[in-house]
């Protein structure tokens, strides 16, 4: 019994190791089954054919343009030439006299900033391309090299509209709004051609802007004439007013006129103290029935009855033929003065804006100023090769990605 004790304890972890064999070996065979599975679902990576097509589509859409471009930049493309100018427009300082007055024109009208939007729109414009090609054949120019350059050249028989559209891809206008300037860059088949487009572009905005001038010298004189023929008439029409006032009152001057009266009224005034004081005078030393007494009571009542007809003579009475009292002459006199004064400073400012204008027409008051004369290259900037070869490699990627996604969204979708 001793003896079997322990072989009974054995039994137990014996039966546990063998348990834990099986265990093992259940999960190597699981493990090994999985794994051939998932080889079996992955399967080896192949080219089909929609690699093939979009390898394809690669090559077509971005190598080929990129090889074309650069093949004929390289190889048809012509070497052109830029010669630069730069220029503003500055403005005397100098107002208007007609700014003496404030109802008066200004005889200079629009700033320099409106005037540079202008000469940048006529850059741009058709009769600059008419006025060039009087100075350069732009046509012969740039046809030269038709058809050995087609995309850089223009054919020969170009009319004006065709030449204006390939003027704004050979002339490059920069305009800074803020300050004023303006960068022409002319490009050319060689650079004396280039450096004669660029002086004519600058000889013909400086002939408009002399045009300008001219416009702005014949309005100003034509303003400072019609403000002063204005003035003329108005004083004229005020100093008759002031004529035929005179006419029919038959008063020169009410203010002198009133001035007169009241030196009469002053002397009655005067006159009445006097004889009151001899009144008083006689009053103790003569009885009610001296003949001196009633004729210095008759005296006082004669001089205050004067007093009081001049005094009511200036409010009430009418003291011209028109039935006109002093105050409503007064007020018409005083209207009548005022217009006539203002009708005087109006033709005297008059009469200065007319020779300030005259004097801005014998000077240019707006003017070209070149900071940067028609330059003359000694190299061939372009074509740009390296720089148009990069676009047509960034835009042909972008453009074929673009496509590719495209594709495989409705691949995916179908």
């Amino acid at each position: 019994m001793a003896r079997d004790a322990p072989d009974a304890e054995k039994a137990p972890a014996s039966a546990a190791r063998t348990g834990a064999a099986k265990s093992g070996a259940a999960k190597t065979d699981a493990a090994k089954t999985d794994a051939g599975r998932a080889g079996k679902m992955a399967g080896r990576a192949r080219v089909r054919r929609r690699h093939h097509g979009l390898a394809l589509s690669l090559i077509v859409l971005v190598v080929l343009p990129v090889v074309l471009a650069a093949a004929y930049l390289w190889t048809f493309a012509q070497d052109q030439y830029a010669s630069t100018a730069g220029f503003t427009i500055r403005q005397e300082e100098t107002g208007a006299a007609s700014q003496l007055l404030g109802g008066l024109t200004q005889l200079v009208g629009g700033g320099s900033s409106g005037n540079s939007d202008l000469l940048f729109e006529f850059i741009q414009s058709q009769e600059i391309v008419e006025a060039v090609n009087d100075h350069v054949d732009l046509v012969a120019h740039y046809s030269a090299t038709w058809p050995a350059d087609p995309v850089f050249s223009i054919w020969p028989g170009a009319t004006i509209e065709d030449m204006l559209w390939f003027w704004k891809r050979m002339v490059r206008i920069t305009y800074d709004r803020s300050s004023g300037l303006i960068m022409v860059e002319a490009r050319a088949r060689d650079p004396d051609t280039a450096q004669a487009i660029a002086r004519a572009v600058v000889a013909e905005s400086e002939a408009m802007i002399n045009m300008l001038n001219e416009a702005a010298r014949r309005d100003s004189m034509a303003n400072a004439q019609l403000d002063l023929e204005e003035a003329l008439e108005r004083l004229r029409a005020a100093r008759e007013a002031i004529a035929e006032f005179r006419a029919r009152t038959q008063i020169i001057d009410p203010a002198a006129d009133i001035q007169g009266r009241m030196g009469v009224l002053n002397n009655l005034q005067q006159q009445l103290a006097q004889a009151l004081v001899d009144y008083d005078l006689l009053l103790p030393s003569a009885d009610s029935n001296d003949p001196r007494l009633r004729n210095a009571e008759r005296r006082i009542t004669v001089i205050r009855d004067r007093i009081t007809e001049e005094r009511r003579s200036f409010a009430a009475q009418d003291v011209t033929v028109d039935n006109t009292d002093y105050p409503s002459l007064l007020a018409q006199y005083e209207s009548l003065r005022v217009d006539q004064e203002f009708s005087e400073e109006n033709y005297r400012a008059a009469l200065t804006a007319l020779e300030q204008a005259r004097s801005n027409a014998e000077r240019q008051q707006i003017y070209l100023a070149t900071f940067v004369r028609p330059t003359l290259a000694q190299r061939a900037d372009y074509p740009r090769r390296l720089l148009l070869v990069g676009l047509t490699a960034f835009f042909a990627l972008m453009t074929w990605a673009v496509l590719a996604l495209v594709y495989y969204s409705l691949r995916d979708r179908g």
